[in-house]
């Protein structure tokens, strides 16, 4: 009987199993090959080429600062905003609620919609003017700036769900506990809550880095084509240029870089919280 389960579970996995492999590591083995492979004999020549290009590194760094910067910014406004509503909000539904409503709006219209709060006649720039602290509109589009502004407002949700998810599991006794044993509220947070949380902030980082690294729609609008990133050079080389064994080779280059960074992050959390 258990032989005949284990046969039906197994058959069970098959379809699931299939389409991985055929719609994802298979796409994902031919453009590996692609990249190492750009005069039909295997080289290095494309990545020795691309890393020296200067434009490259530039572009590269960009990628590398501004989801770094948007990780830690999404990090720094999403530890708060989960522990309030797991631990202290009465009305945990609805404001969940608001943290997971950005999500099912389109990338494209939240770009769109930071295009015009930010532009020179939004909302922001008539404000900074209004209140005298400039005495014309400034530039806020097309540059770093936004697109950090649109990664943490795309990034933010999954962050705040993946710290709650965490902190949801968290007795309230430990921090009483703390606190019977002389632990004042701030030393609690840090020696109880934290250590604890760092399973989950781990995880949101992940997801929110990941995702900066790799998205294509807030980079193209807010940042222009001015201020590229890897995702959009991964288009030009293939749609502009059509050079796809460059635009393999970038591809095979965000991979690796977004394996590293979870790796890192991952080891990180195990210093900080070994039970982890």
């Amino acid at each position: 009987m258990s032989r005949k389960k284990n046969l039906l579970g197994m058959l069970l996995v098959v379809p699931g199993v299939l389409f991985v492999v055929f719609f994802m590591l298979v796409p994902l083995f031919s453009l590996c090959l692609t990249s190492f492979f750009p005069q039909q004999s295997f080289s290095f020549s494309s990545y020795w080429g691309l890393f020296k290009d200067v434009y490259f590194q530039q572009v590269f760094m960009r990628s590398m600062r501004l989801s770094l910067l948007s990780t830690f910014v999404c990090a720094l406004l999403g530890f708060p905003t989960a522990y309030y509503i797991s631990k202290h909000s009465k009305h945990k539904g609805m404001m969940m609620a608001f943290a997971v409503f950005p999500m099912f709006t389109s990338p494209v219209i939240r770009s769109f919609s930071w295009m015009v709060i930010l532009g020179k006649r939004g909302i922001v720039n008539n404000f900074l003017v209004a209140i005298g602290l400039f005495a014309k509109p400034q530039s806020l589009l097309y540059n770093e700036f936004s697109m950090t502004v649109g990664f943490v407002q795309l990034f933010l949700p999954q962050m705040i769900l993946s710290l709650i998810g965490v902190m949801d599991n968290i007795p309230d006794d430990l921090t009483l506990a703390a606190g019977n044993l002389g632990a004042g509220r701030l030393r609690s947070f840090f020696e109880v809550v934290f250590p604890l949380s760092v399973s989950g902030l781990v995880t949101g980082s992940v997801l929110v880095f990941t995702g900066c690294m790799t998205a294509y729609t807030t980079p193209q609008l807010l940042g222009g084509a001015d201020t590229r990133v890897l995702s959009t050079m991964v288009y030009q080389y293939a749609m502009s240029l059509r050079d796809w064994t460059q635009a393999s080779v970038v591809a095979v280059v965000m991979i690796v870089v977004t394996m590293l960074v979870s790796s890192v992050f991952n080891t990180v959390s195990k210093k900080v919280n070994p039970i982890a």
